[in-house]
């Protein structure tokens, strides 16, 4: 038996956990001038944000119509898949300028994390499952 949902009261509920920059424009705008005074690029990250999670969703539009739609692996999609990758990657250097880094930069502190999280140097589901506290 399913449990009745009473979406007034989730309404309710998620509006009461909900900030009051999320909520409100004045609060919103508040944050932004707080945020711009730290020198903090607002705008950029909000470029490199939701730039980075529309242009993966084009990408894994594809792979999914590919996996489970039978579009077709081909010359054409393989080629959509790597303009949809460009895109991500236009929207990842907005992040590293942002961070002030470089991709080689974001490239070996990867490589560092991940080389300590898996010791043997090969994949190990423990460790994956298994993470030594501060491994994000």
């Amino acid at each position: 038996m399913t449990k009745q949902i009473d979406l007034s009261k989730y309404t309710e509920f998620v509006n009461a956990v909900t900030s009051e920059e999320s909520k409100y424009g004045g609060h919103f705008q508040d944050r932004l001038r707080d945020l711009y005074s730290k020198e903090f690029s607002t705008h950029r990250a909000l470029t490199a944000a939701l730039g980075l999670c529309a242009e993966s969703g084009e990408f894994t539009e594809i792979i999914k119509k590919i996996v489970f739609q039978g579009k077709p692996v081909n010359k054409e999609n393989l080629f959509h898949l790597k303009r949809e990758l460009g895109d991500i990657m236009w929207y990842f250097i907005q992040a590293c300028i942002l961070l002030d880094t470089t991709p080689e930069e974001i490239i070996e502190m990867n490589v560092d994390k991940l080389k300590s999280r898996y010791p043997g140097g090969e994949f190990d589901p423990h460790y994956s499952e298994n993470r030594k506290q501060g491994d994000v």
